[in-house]
């Protein structure tokens, strides 16, 4: 019993350090069977391509069905060449705030050509958003709690040694199995299915 309490507390840094799931950025059962989250950048180009071809399918035949839940984690890029990444993460999980994520993440990602590179986020945000929502999600950006939220999501990919993106971690019977990259949907689909069995 004293080694188990023992194992138990060792447990316990690592288990509070998992930021809580938005449940804003996440679709279908928190209690399927296999969780997925995916660490992504608004500016990525392979970002895009994984939610334009891969994550409707995925959707479709996995998160729709009850057999997983998707949760969307935002890791903003840095540096030079990525510039207006986090003030996308801010933008999208403030609109997640008032229930608009999703379309606002179609629009960066459909836009990213655009507004990567002139820096007019807001532009993009704002074109999918009804004045008074407009209102409400710049008014929610300057909050400290969605600012950490992005922050707290950065943090657990470091940890998790995400190094690029996407990166999908995948949890399931309580192994996490992390991929890098746009897979391909027909091996990631026998991957899943193989831990559905």
């Amino acid at each position: 019993m004293k080694l188990f309490a023992a194992a138990l507390l060792a447990l316990l840094p690592c288990l509070a350090a998992t930021p809580p799931v938005d449940r804003a950025k996440a679709t279908g059962n928190a209690s399927a069977p296999i969780t997925i989250e995916v660490f992504s950048s608004f500016d990525c180009p392979h970002c895009k391509l994984f939610h334009e071809t891969v994550e409707p399918e995925l959707i479709k035949d996995y998160v729709m069905p009850g057999k997983v839940y998707l949760v969307k984690r935002e890791f903003p890029l840095s540096g030079q060449y990525h510039m207006f990444a986090r003030e996308a993460a801010i933008d999208a999980t403030a609109a997640a705030r008032i229930g608009k994520y999703e379309p606002v993440a179609d629009a960066l990602y459909r836009n990213q050509g655009v507004w990567a590179l002139d820096g007019k986020v807001w532009a993009t945000v704002a074109s999918v958003l009804t004045a008074a929502d407009q209102a409400k999600v710049q008014a929610l950006s300057k909050e400290p709690g969605v600012v950490a939220e992005v922050q707290q999501d950065y943090d657990e990919g470091m940890a998790g040694q995400v190094s690029s993106t996407p990166t999908i971690v995948i949890t399931a019977k309580g192994k996490r199995y992390p991929f890098s990259g746009v897979p391909n949907y027909d091996l990631f689909r026998k991957f899943l299915d193989d831990l559905l069995k």
